[in-house]
């Protein structure tokens, strides 16, 4: 469960960074359901300034001895340098010891690669350091394509905003689906689209970056089960099928049937979580029709069976 978070800044944090933490992990949403979190922002220097990477200042109020507690020791990004501070690298290696969770973003794995925690591991980081990375990390496993990585108890994401699926995910994995819907929903982005196992990755497909089709995605997602064709899809948008299908990628970055796969995914994955109906009932209300196109298309999207993903994230008792 996570319970106590403990945040480690240090000078040239990046505000962003530092506030999808924040957002996630600080902000009581106990009204809407969510489990409270004792969120404790932590430096060696408690109490003072440390300088941001954008010309301003933070201070954490707490010191490094709130981390021997934490379920969760989360590290925003910083400005990468050859040399740590080892009161925050030994603190990092006693709390991974005692099987804390540690999570960074951005930049933030060079910290955990420094205190030796990532070697022979798969690890996340911005695709810009990945070359400064593996030379100074060369055992570590360094994945540059992905925006985050689940090596067990340590999370790794790559820049700015992967971190917020990176700590969706982790909220998705230790409390739990409904959990992760009502933050992200708080947050106006979409929940997590992971598979949610170890060292198991995934590029989540991209919501829409503009708003021309937004109404033909949304009729997409409650009509799963109608067939989708281009030429429908392309008279309902108003357009003709060729600048239909070119800007469908260009706001998805995927083609109209893969997007409408992927969401007969995620809904089949909501019903296995939160519902007792069987396979193939979930093949026919998620439009797969057959529980083998299920089993296919769930397994190529979230890396395991449709049988063994609920065995672990089912909801219901």
């Amino acid at each position: 469960m996570l319970r106590k978070i403990a945040v480690v800044l240090m000078e040239d944090v990046a505000v962003f960074e530092f506030g999808v933490l924040s957002e996630v992990f600080g902000i009581d949403r106990t009204d809407d359901g969510v489990p409270p979190f004792d969120f404790k922002v932590c430096s060696t220097r408690p109490g003072e300034p440390l300088r941001t990477s954008s010309h301003s200042a933070v201070i954490a109020p707490y010191g490094l001895e709130e981390l021997e507690d934490a379920d969760l020791v989360a590290l925003p990004a910083t400005t990468w340098r050859g040399e740590y501070d080892e009161r925050i690298l030994s603190a990092l290696r006693k709390a991974s010891e005692r099987g804390a969770i540690l999570l960074t973003v951005c930049s933030g794995a060079f910290v955990l690669g420094a205190a030796g925690l990532l070697d022979g591991r798969c690890c996340a980081t911005h695709w810009r350091y990945a070359d400064k990375f593996r030379e100074q990390f060369p055992l570590a496993r360094l994945d540059a394509d992905v925006l985050f990585v689940d090596d067990g108890n340590i999370i790794t994401s790559a820049g700015t905003a992967a971190g917020i699926d990176a700590c969706l995910h982790l909220v998705r994995r230790e409390l739990g689906s409904a959990v992760a819907t009502r933050i992200a929903r708080r947050m106006v982005v979409p929940p997590q689209r992971d598979g949610g196992q170890r060292q198991y990755v995934e590029v989540p497909v991209p919501e829409s970056s503009g708003e021309s089709l937004q109404p033909v995605l949304d009729w997409m997602v409650g009509n799963l089960t109608v067939e989708h064709t281009v030429p429908d899809l392309a008279r309902r948008a108003r357009m003709s099928d060729r600048t239909f299908a070119r800007r469908f990628v260009a706001e998805t970055g995927t083609t109209p049937l893969k997007w409408v796969t992927t969401q007969r995914v995620l809904h089949a994955r909501t019903l296995l979580e939160q519902t007792k109906l069987g396979i193939e009932q979930i093949a026919s209300e998620a439009g797969f029709g057959t529980a083998a196109l299920l089993r296919h298309h769930f397994r190529r999207v979230v890396g395991v069976p449709p049988q063994d993903y609920r065995r672990t994230f089912q909801t219901t008792s």
